[in-house]
């Protein structure tokens, strides 16, 4: 049996940007998504603290920022500049490694730094 478990999360991240004519996704500073693991064109989960919004977009990972993350496209419609999000990567484990497996858990401050 496989088991899809919680890969990493950035915990409460504050969304810095909005485009709604960039073609879609979220933009994430490149020194968060290497602490979390994430990976360029990675489906991401986001679940916004703020509205309760929930849905699902892939990462870039932008190196020019350090505390960036800014919904592209559609997504923009889903987060406000200042909204609160948590943004999750899962992964398909069978049911030893689920047994043993501990996510990444990065928690972030109102500027979004690492705590």
């Amino acid at each position: 049996m496989n088991r899809i478990m919680l890969k990493s999360k950035l915990h409460r991240a504050t969304v810095t940007d909005a485009n709604l004519d960039y073609e879609g996704s979220c933009s994430i500073s490149l020194a968060m998504c290497m602490a979390a693991g994430i990976i360029n064109y990675e489906q991401i989960q986001i679940y916004n603290v703020t509205n309760g919004e929930r849905f699902t977009t892939y990462a870039i990972r932008d190196p020019e920022t350090l505390d960036q993350v800014c919904m592209n496209g559609s997504a923009a419609h889903k987060a406000n500049i200042g909204d609160k999000v948590i943004i999750c990567t899962y992964g398909h484990y069978n049911d030893q490694e689920s047994r043993l497996h501990v996510p990444t858990e990065i928690l972030l401050d109102d500027n979004n730094r690492m705590k």
